[in-house]
């Protein structure tokens, strides 16, 4: 049976990486590793967490508002901080920079205090 709208319209596209259902197509954990790299980041569990969740807030939406993935890593992050740990962890723009390691485009608003850049 089908998991996702992907698996129903195309069910013979290559794989999410493991332990990454909802991973975009072509989007790889090495290609993470590298931005974070760019980015000045060493990737711990929390940083592979926060992706795992933007990556499942935009696996029924292409494009869903702000809100949704904010409040979708705030939920997450709860019991260790929220985004007020999720800000520390990625020095400054966890939607932002998390949606840029997640192979997503950030939504539409979401500013990255870390750069002082609108996405």
């Amino acid at each position: 049976m089908p998991r996702t709208m992907q698996d129903f319209t195309n069910p013979g596209a290559a794989k999410a990486a493991p332990g990454f259902p909802d991973a975009p197509p072509g989007w790889s954990p090495d290609q993470a590793r590298e931005k974070a790299r760019e980015m000045g980041l060493e990737l711990n569990s929390d940083h592979w967490e926060a992706i795992r969740v933007i990556q499942g807030a935009y696996m029924d939406e292409a494009a869903p508002p702000l809100r949704r993935v904010h409040d979708a890593l705030d939920a997450r992050f709860s019991a260790s901080g929220g985004m007020r740990h999720l800000y520390e962890i990625f020095n400054g723009g966890p939607v932002t920079r998390g949606c840029l390691l997640a192979g997503v485009k950030p939504p539409e608003g979401a500013v990255d205090e870390g750069f002082g850049w609108k996405a």
